[in-house]
């Protein structure tokens, strides 16, 4: 696995992030019949709170991000994006672990939901995460407090 970490997001990294939101979910988006280049940008832009985002660097460079966004009953995995070079590396597995650590004192579950047919899902269900419910576009999953991570 290459030299990775984390840093704050900051307000000038909502940019960057919605590029890479549009080249990672492009794939899940077009084969689900709903890409729209402006929206997936623009669904990001609206959504971005770099108070809860981390940009995630291997070597230095920006390669992804994550969100973990408190509510009143969970915390909320959101915004997960890595970019294609580093997937299947090890490093998601390594950055979900980390956020799944710092979420476990609150004793509150994770939740998230991701495109139907993401190869994504496995990697949230091989950390813990369980099938909620699912309509025709998205899978929301949970992981209950106290599963190791």
């Amino acid at each position: 696995m290459a030299d990775w970490n984390m840093r704050p997001a900051l307000p000038a990294d909502v940019e960057p992030i919605a590029e890479l939101r549009a080249v990672v979910m492009r794939p899940d988006l077009e084969r689900l019949g709903r890409y729209d280049p402006e929206r997936v940008r623009r669904r990001l832009r609206d959504s971005f709170d770099p108070a809860h985002t981390w940009i995630i660097e291997v070597g230095g460079a920006f390669a992804g991000c994550v969100a973990l966004r408190p509510a009143a009953d969970a915390h909320w995995l959101e915004h997960f994006y890595l970019a294609p070079r580093h997937q299947g590396t090890g490093i998601g597995s390594a950055v979900l672990r980390t956020l799944l650590t710092r979420a476990a004192p609150t004793g509150l579950p994770v939740r998230l939901n991701v495109l139907r047919g993401s190869p994504a899902r496995r990697l949230y269900e091989r950390h813990g995460f369980h099938l909620d419910t699912e309509d025709q576009v998205d899978v929301f999953l949970t992981r209950r407090p106290g599963v190791p991570a």
